[in-house]
C-alpha cells in the first residue's frame, strides 16, 4: 500500500535552480550561430572579444584598486590593522582568473593584431580612461536587481530569515524537541495518561505567512482552548541558572465544538521569530516593507524545515504548519485537526533505521512494505 502523500505547501518558494545558465549558453550558442552565417572573416569578432574581455578584467581590476584608496582609513576600525585583509576584501575573489585572462587577452591582442608595444600600451590607456569614466559617472557600476539581491543573499545564507532559523533552531527547538517526549511521559504519568497517541507527540509550531502572532491562541480561535502545561525544563543558559522553556497543551475543538477524544489534544505554539519580522516591518528605522517582510517569512520557514530535517536530534518530535490564513475565523483551529489527522493516517516505516522525519517539505511517498505474507494494520495501536 502506498503511502498517502504529504500536502506539500504552494507558498514556500523553492531554491533558485540554474535556469538563467542554461538560457546565457542558449543565447550564446544563438550569437556564434549568427555570426557563422553573417561574417566571412572571423578576424573581427575576434577583435572585439579581445578588447571586451580585456576591458572587463582592467575593469575589475582598477575598480579593486579605487576601493582600496577609501579602506586604508578603515584599517584599524573594520580590518584589526591588517593589510592583507583589506586587499582580499577590495579586489574580487576571483582575482586570479582575472590576471590570468587579462594575460591572455593582452597575448592575444599582440598575436592576432601584430600591434607595436607602444600602440598596445596607448590601447591599454584607452581601457582605463574608459572604465574609469564610467565608474566616475556611475554608468558600468549598477546596483544588483532585487532578483540578484536575493539570489546572492540565499546562496550566501545572508538574509534575515536564515539568521533568525538558525538562532530559533540553536537556541530553542534544539535543546526542547529531544527531550519532548520524556516531558510527555511524566505529563501522562500524573494526568491519567491524556495524550495517548503516539503519532501526536510533537510539538505542533505555527507558521503563518503573514507573521501575525497571537499571544493568547484562544484569540486567534476559539476552538483552540488552553488546557495544561507540560512539566518546566529547567537549565542553564548564558548566565542565567535554570531558565525555564515550557509547552502547553490545547484543546482543538471541531466543528459542534464537541471534542473527539485525544485525538484533539495537541502541543501548539507559534514560532516567535515571525513575531520579530512583524515588529521589524512596523519599525520605521528597520526599514522593512511589507513585502520583505513576505519574502523574509517564506524564506524562515523553508529554511527551519530544511534545518530541523537534517538535525538527527529533533527527528519525529515536531511539526511545522505553514498557511496564509483565510476569512474563516476557524480556519487555524481546522488545519491544525487537518494536521493531527493526517498524522494518525500516516504509515510507520519499518526500517528503524530511518531517522527522516515528515514535514510540509515532504515530497516523496514512501513504500510500506511488510516482512510478513499476512495483512497488519497500519497503525502500531490497532487503529
Amino acid at each position: 500500500m502506498e503511502r498517502p502523500s504529504v500536502q506539500t505547501s504552494p507558498i514556500i518558494p523553492k531554491p533558485r535552480g540554474r535556469r538563467a545558465l542554461y538560457a546565457t549558453w542558449g543565447f550564446i550558442v544563438l550569437c556564434i550561430f549568427a555570426l557563422y552565417h553573417m561574417e566571412k572573416s572571423w578576424h573581427h569578432p575576434a577583435e572585439y572579444i579581445t578588447f571586451y574581455f580585456a576591458a572587463l578584467q582592467i575593469g575589475a581590476l582598477l575598480r579593486g584598486v579605487c576601493n582600496f584608496m577609501e579602506e586604508i582609513q578603515h584599517v584599524q576600525s573594520r580590518y584589526r590593522s591588517s593589510w592583507w585583509r583589506v586587499v582580499v576584501a577590495c579586489l574580487s575573489p576571483s582575482l586570479h582568473r582575472h590576471m590570468l585572462l587579462l594575460l591572455i587577452s593582452v597575448c592575444a591582442y599582440m598575436a592576432l593584431f601584430g600591434d607595436t608595444g607602444l600602440q598596445l600600451f596607448l590601447n591599454l590607456i584607452l581601457l582605463c580612461l574608459c572604465q574609469l569614466l564610467s565608474f566616475a559617472f556611475g554608468l558600468q557600476v549598477r546596483s544588483p536587481s532585487a532578483v540578484e539581491m536575493s539570489e546572492i543573499c540565499e546562496k550566501n545564507n545572508r538574509n534575515v530569515a536564515h539568521g533568525l532559523a538558525w538562532s530559533y533552531y540553536v537556541g530553542y527547538l534544539k535543546l526542547v524537541l529531544p527531550r519532548l517526549k520524556d516531558l510527555i511521559s511524566e505529563f501522562n504519568r500524573a494526568n491519567n495518561n491524556l495524550l495517548k497517541c503516539k503519532e501526536t507527540w510533537k510539538l505542533h509550531i505555527l507558521l503563518p505567512v503573514s507573521c501575525e502572532i497571537y499571544d493568547d491562541l484562544q484569540k486567534a480561535d476559539s476552538h483552540i482552548q488552553y488546557w495544561k502545561d507540560l512539566p518546566a525544563l529547567q537549565l542553564d543558559r548564558a548566565g542565567t541558572k535554570w531558565r525555564s522553556y515550557k509547552q502547553s497543551i490545547y484543546t482543538i475543538l471541531g466543528e459542534d465544538k464537541k471534542g473527539a477524544g485525544v485525538l484533539n489534544y495537541c502541543i501548539v505554539e507559534y514560532a516567535p521569530p515571525l513575531q520579530s519580522l512583524y515588529a521589524m516591518s512596523q519599525d520605521e528605522s528597520a526599514a522593512f516593507s511589507r513585502e520583505d517582510r513576505l519574502e523574509q517569512a517564506q524564506l524562515f520557514c523553508r529554511t527551519l524545515g530544511e534545518i530541523l530535517q537534517h538535525s538527527k536530534e529533533c527527528a519525529g518530535c515536531y511539526r511545522l504548519i505553514v498557511y496564509e490564513g483565510e476569512d474563516d475565523s476557524h480556519f487555524l483551529s481546522k488545519e491544525i485537526l487537518r494536521h493531527i489527522r493526517q498524522q494518525h493516517l500516516e504509515e510507520y516505516t519499518m526500517c528503524e533505521g530511518n531517522h527522516e522525519s515528515t514535514t510540509f517539505l515532504s515530497t516523496e511517498p514512501n513504500i510500506l512494505i511488510s516482512d510478513s505474507e499476512l495483512p497488519r494494520p497500519l497503525r502500531s495501536d490497532g487503529f
